[in-house]
This record gives structure tokens, sequence and C-alpha cells, in this order.
């Protein structure tokens, strides 16, 4: 195949150029430029600075500053969005869709199928301050190809693929973003779902779902765990404090997400001001033209990936002899295909085009997830509807959010139902503490969960795997459109979980039973949380903030020290009882019996100088999935407390233990490393090659403060390389003046390796150290670093 030239790509850049306006001084264009100018100021770290007179020329700005910084992980992104993955990097490669790694022509087809770009134009004209934002930043980045393009980082320069950014390519971007907890993560299943062959003779309906009544129901939930629809492998601490517990008695906020350290879930620290309107910092995903989690003069807010549902499958009663029609109330109704084709790279290099037929009903797209038993059969078949489908309202939430001038004004904002899957936790500078997951959840009711699941089996399946499956024969299981909600058929705010309170509030990502011990939120859906605590995190939160909140008025240092002391709680809860088994009945394994003395002299946190945090790592990996392994099993009623401990009295579970710390061993042994290695020897980055010693631990752990690796854990030869966790962490609390902020971008701003501000922010997270944000004019300008960059769109 014909590559694009040189000249073809400088000719697309130029006329990009031509679209996108110029540097305002000598030969702007004419009329009022000022009205069209942002300025661009960077400090300490790369941090941009960023103001403009409207919300266009912000976003213009914006996309400029952050292609300055992460162009390359932008032009890959848009190969991702357009579905050409399979036609530039091979059909069979693995590649980022959403939070999952699949082959590229899957994503393709995924994308090809899903993506509707005249409903999400729409979707972005029918708020038109998202039209103004993605208008500002499509133009901001085609003007930096324009102005740059023969001079891009290595990863990209010179490549084909990197062309200029359409409108549509742009709200591809966000709305993948929105569906990446819930279509994309099962793209494989409805890419993979097919009609059987035509049956001579039908299976009689009461006998259909045989799969799913002997599904495994471990390996079910295991599916989606590795779908990261269980144990998201997006997650996040926040703590807010209020009036009752500071010293000041104002709010103050810790937030502390765990996203990706590489690819588009990246944040991108930034300061944005339209006068007049808003003046807010913090950081955004890496293509957002405002800022997600941050401040302003008045709240602060994080967000933490809530336990909501996002999606319900459709179980479809089939008409006997033809699979691809179902029954809804009796009658029969066709479902849609679509031929959908996909450019793939052969081996000789030439192009050739694959051709795929996906299917749809009215409840979405046929899907099947085989280890979970939901296949397409000659008698029934499954759908999957996603609430975030078409969620174009999240640039009018965030912005109200930057608006806010207390956590009263957040709730207004979030009342849109544009955050996605997120709960927000805020403190305002008068001393209010705020929890709400105020997400897009199906309105579904406990009622209509207990009418509409169609068997025994697959209430189990939801109980174990997490996926809702409601009855697609009948239509009053659809969701139910409350005209009191914002967007009738979402579960409208009246109806989600908020508490204000003067004390504080909390979430390590299990749902909102554990906002506060004495917070209670009585008739909520069961799509939203339930009582479970399936993050350590909760239970470390739980013990280690009432333990902070008893020493004293909470101070942003004391909450500092407190999430980087690193405190190891699964190995509080159980190696007392592993070395105590160690001396009373030693392992006959050698193995264990030197993971045992190792351990004697482990401080049971994950710091840097900790010495065997790894081995434990390695051996709870395995150890905490031993059936009956806790001396004193989950308790609801003790949800902190339990479960704990060692069972070591039952000779099975402690021949199991010892086997897996002996495992342990070996690993740690073969790997190269001593058994009582201080952490900072094994664990550092996976995305620079410099040995940058990094604290932190796994959520399995307990560690709030997380790191690990998303796709490839566990201890190598190259250590613990971590590629994931601890990300944009802040603590916020105010003055008379404004707000009082410190915070560390954990990789840094840039994705090019040879930029300055590439890697940092590791050595300040490394050594602990919170660098304070320049917020007001005034200290922006004393921490100036280089000449302002003024640019004029058209």
């Amino acid at each position: 195949m014909k590559q694009h030239q040189p000249q073809a790509l400088a000719g697309a850049m130029l006329l990009a150029l031509g679209l996108a306006g110029c540097a305002s001084g000598p030969g702007a264009p004419a009329g009022n430029a000022d009205a069209r100018t942002v300025s661009i100021v960077r400090t300490a770290h790369g941090i941009p600075h960023i103001s403009a007179p409207d919300l266009e020329t912000l976003a213009y700005g914006v996309a400029y500053a952050q292609a300055e910084d992460n162009v390359c992980q932008t032009a890959r992104q848009l190969v991702t969005v357009r579905g050409e993955r399979a036609r530039w990097f091979g059909p069979t490669a693995l590649g980022l869709l959403g939070i999952r790694m699949l082959p590229n022509e899957v994503a393709d087809t995924f994308i090809a199928a899903h993506m509707n770009d005249a409903r999400l134009a729409r979707g972005v004209a029918e708020g038109s301050e998202a039209a103004q934002l993605n208008r500002g930043y499509v133009a901001g980045y085609n003007r930096f190809l324009a102005e740059r393009g023969a001079s891009l980082p290595a990863d990209c320069k010179g490549q084909p693929w990197v062309r200029p950014m359409s409108l549509a390519d742009y709200s591809r971007m966000n709305e993948l973003t929105m569906v990446q907890a819930g279509l994309a993560a099962l793209a494989d299943g409805i890419v993979g779902a097919q009609p059987p062959a035509p049956a001579a003779v039908t299976t009689p309906v009461s006998a259909a779902q045989p799969e799913v009544n002997r599904v495994d129901l471990a390996d079910a939930a295991q599916a989606m765990r590795e779908a990261g629809l269980i144990d998201s492998p997006l997650g996040s601490n926040a703590w807010a404090f209020g009036r009752e517990t500071t010293a000041d008695g104002r709010g103050l906020l810790l937030g502390n997400p765990h996203f990706p350290w590489v690819g588009v879930n990246r944040f991108y620290e930034m300061h944005v001001t339209v006068p007049g309107q808003f003046d807010v910092m913090g950081a955004t995903g890496a293509n957002g033209p405002f800022v997600s989690i941050g401040f302003n003069k008045d709240v602060a807010w994080s967000h933490t990936v809530s336990t909501g549902k996002r999606f319900t499958l459709h179980a479809l009663m089939l008409v006997p002899g033809d699979p691809t029609r179902y029954l809804v109330d009796g009658q029969p109704e066709k479902m849609s295909s679509r031929d959908i084709s996909v450019a793939v790279l052969n081996g000789d290099h030439t192009v050739s085009t694959r051709q795929r037929t996906l299917w749809t009903t009215r409840w979405g797209p046929v899907v099947v997830i085989p280890r979970a038993g939901l296949n397409w059969t000659a008698t029934t078949a499954y759908a999957v509807q996603d609430a975030n489908a078409g969620n174009t309202r999240y640039a009018g939430t965030w912005l109200g959010i930057a608006r806010a001038a207390n956590v009263a004004d957040i709730r207004q904002a979030l009342s849109q139902l544009g955050t996605p899957w997120v709960n927000t936790i805020a403190a305002d500078r008068l001393g209010n503490a705020m929890y709400a997951d105020v997400s897009v959840v199906p309105d579904v009711d406990a009622a209509q969960l207990e009418r509409c699941t169609p068997s025994p089996a697959l209430a189990a399946l939801r109980g174990a795997a997490g996926l809702v499956v409601l009855d697609g024969s009948r239509s009053d299981c659809g969701w139910r459109r409350d005209p009191t909600s914002a967007v009738p058929g979402l579960t409208p705010i009246e109806r989600l979980p908020i508490a204000v309170r003067g004390d504080w509030v909390h979430n390590s990502n299990d749902s909102f039973f554990h906002t506060h011990p004495l917070q209670t939120f009585p008739g909520i859906s069961p799509l939203v949380g339930d009582a479970r605590v399936d993050s350590m995190r909760t239970r470390a939160g739980l013990t280690e903030i009432p333990e902070l909140v008893a020493r004293g008025k909470v101070t942003a240092l004391a909450v500092q020290q407190q999430l980087f002391e690193n405190r190891n709680f699964m190995g509080q809860a159980v190696v007392p009882d592993l070395l105590a088994a160690c001396s009373a009945n030693p392992p006959a394994s050698s193995a264990a019996r030197d993971g045992c003395a190792a351990l004697v002299g482990w401080d049971r946190r994950s710091d840097l100088d900790s010495r065997g945090a790894h081995l434990f790592r390695e051996f709870w990996r395995t150890a905490r999935l031993i059936p009956g392994v806790y001396r004193t099993p989950f308790d609801a009623a003790q949800p902190v407390a339990t479960p704990s401990g060692l069972k070591m009295a039952d000779a099975a579970v402690a021949g199991k233990v010892w086997d897996a710390l002996a495992q342990a061993v070996n690993t740690v042994r073969t790997a190269g490393f001593a058994l009582d290695a201080p952490l900072r020897a094994v664990q550092r980055p996976a995305i620079t090659g410099d040995a940058i010693a990094l604290h932190g631990g796994e959520p399995f752990e307990g560690v709030l403060n997380y790191l690990g690796n998303q796709f490839a854990p566990g201890l190598t030869a190259q250590g613990l390389r971590v590629d994931y966790g601890t990300s944009y962490v802040q603590t916020v609390g105010f003055d008379a003046r404004g707000p009082l902020a410190q915070a560390i971008l954990t990789y840094g701003q840039s994705t090019d390796p040879a930029s300055p501000h590439a890697t940092d922010q590791l050595l300040l997270f490394s050594r602990k150290e919170w660098p304070t944000l320049p917020f007001h004019p005034d200290e922006v300008a004393r921490a100036q670093i280089g000449a302002t960059l003024k640019l004029t769109r058209p």
C-alpha cells in the first residue's frame, strides 16, 4: 500500500493552520484579537496556567498546551477512536480500548459499530458550552500539528497516522471515556456475538439458559475482573474533613485517584481561567478541556470510581427456529444487523478489508460472555444496555463544579447526571464535607430487580460476578422513566446517596454504605451499591481516619503524612498469626521457614525502607485466595475488623498457607532479590529506565497509597514495575484569601521521554515532597518559568 507522503502530511497541517489561527502580534488576524487570545504561562514542573476570555478560546489553549506535552499520546488515541488500529498496527496486536487491552481488529470493529457521529453531534449541540469547548479543542490541537508537525517526538514523528483532528474524532474520544466501564469493557463479547446455526429442533423454553445453570461462578467473577468490571483498574481514595475536625474550622480535602500511568486515562495538571466565569486548578484527563479533579477559591473536590452499575443485560427469549427474532410481551421483534468493515494491515504490508455482521436489539447490542454462561443459543440471547452511551452532559457537569462556591453548588451541578462512573467527595471553605454518588445508574430499584431477574441462576450470577440480567421478554422490565429525573431512564439525584457532614466523609471504591460509620442512606437501589466491603483500602481508611481525628485537629500536613505512612492493613491483620504458627509449628519446607524469618523483621508497611514488603505481597497475592484462609471470616456487623487472622489451626488451610509462602520465597529468589530487601531496592516505575525508588502497595494489601501494574502484576527480575496507582494526589484547604493546595502528579506532565517533565515529579513522590501550587495571579507571576505564550484563534 502507498503510504502518506511527507508532502501530503505537510499540506494537511498547513490547511489546519489556516483554520486554526496564528499567534498574536505582527500579522495577527484583523479585528479584536484580544477577544480571541489565550495566554499560557508555565510554572514549575511544566504546569500551564491558561487564561482566555471565553470557553472556546480556553479550550484552544488547553489543547495546544496538552499537545506540547503529549501529542503522540493523543495521536495514537485518535487512531483508536477512528477505528484504524488494525490498519496501522496490525489486526492481532493488542491495543488499549478504554481500560482493556484487546486485539486491534476487535477494537476497530467495536468502534465502527458503536460510534454514531450524528447522535454525538446532536448531543454536543444541545449543550452550547460543550460545543464551544469541542470547537476550541479541535482547533487548538490542529494548530499545534500545523506548527510543530515536522518536529514531533520520536514516538510519532513522520508517522502517516498522525493527522488533524475533526469534531467527530473529539466527540468519539469523549464517548469512549463515557462507555469504558460498560460497552467498551464488553467489546469482545459484542464483536463475538453471532447467531447459532439453525436448529432442527428447538429447546423448550422451560429449559432455556442451561449454560447459566452450569456456570462456574468463581470463573465468571474472574472473567469480569479481567474485563475491569470487578475490582476496577480505575480506583481512588478521597477524604473530606469538615469544620468539626479541622484545625481552622474550614474544609480540607485529600484527593488520591489511582489511575493508569500510561494511556489516555493519565491525568494532566493545569490551571484554567475565564475571567468572570471560573478560576480553577487541578487535573484533567489526557484530553479534557476542563479540570475534573481540583479546586477553586471556595471548594475542592475529588472523585473515586463508584460501585454503581452502568449497564444492564437483558435476557432475550428467541422465536423458535429464528435466533434473530425475539419476543417482547409475546410479540416478535426482529434484530437489526449491520455489516461492519475494517481495514487491516497484512504481513506483506498491503491493506485489505475484513467484514463482520453485528446484531442489535431494542435493548442494545447482542453480547456473549461465555465464562458467565451467557451465550447466543437457539432459545436465548443477551443484549447490553449502557446508561452512559451518548452521555454528552459531562461538560456541563464539570463546568458547573468549576463555578461552585460551596458544596450545595456542586450538588446542583451533579444533578445533570453527567458524571459517568464516579463518586464525588468535596469540601468547602465554610467547613462542609460532602460525599455523593450522583453518577449515571440505570433506574431499576430493588423491587424491579427482584421481579425482573429471570432465574435463580442469573440472580446468583449477579451476586458473584456483578452482572445484572433483566427479563428482556417483558417491556415492564425496562428501565423506569421517572419524569423527575434529569434523564428519564437514569436514577434521579433525589434517589441517589448524598451526605453533607461537619466531621468527615471518605470513599475508597466501596459503596455509599461505608461513607461514615454513623451515616445511613435508606432506600437506595442495589444498582448503586450494597453493604459489601471489597476494597481493603476501605477498611484501612475507616481505621486510619478515626485515629487521625483522635490525635487532634486535622491539618493538611497530618493528612499527607497519614497517606504516605504506607501502612499495610492486611499485613497487620494476618502476619501475627503467621509468625505465631512459624514459632509454634514450623513448616516442613525450608523455603517457608526462610519466609518466616524474613517477615519477622518486616515493619508491616510498604514504605521505602520496609524490609520484606515485597515478600509479603507475593505471599498474599496467592494466600488470600485460599478457601477458608481467615481465622475470623467476614461479619457484616464488623466490616472493618473482619475478615482477619489466619486459620492456622486447620491443618489443610495451614498446609496451603505454607505452600503459598514457599512459592513467594521462590518467586523472590528467582527474581534475584533478597527476602529482606528494602522495598526501595525492588519497586520502581515501568515508564522509565531510571531506578526511582517507589513507596506504596497493592489494594489487596490494604495500602492506601496504591501502586501496581495493570496488565503484568507480580515480581520479576526487573522488580515490581509500577504503571498504575497514585497519580494526581492533592490536599486542599482554605484561608481567608482562597485555596491552600499542595499536589503531586506522580508520573509528570509529559509522555515524551525527552521532556524534562516526563518523570520530574516521580522524584518528588519518591521523596514525599508535596509542592505548593501557585494559584493567585501574584503567586503565578513569581513562579513563572519562561515566556508567556499568547495564541489567537480565528
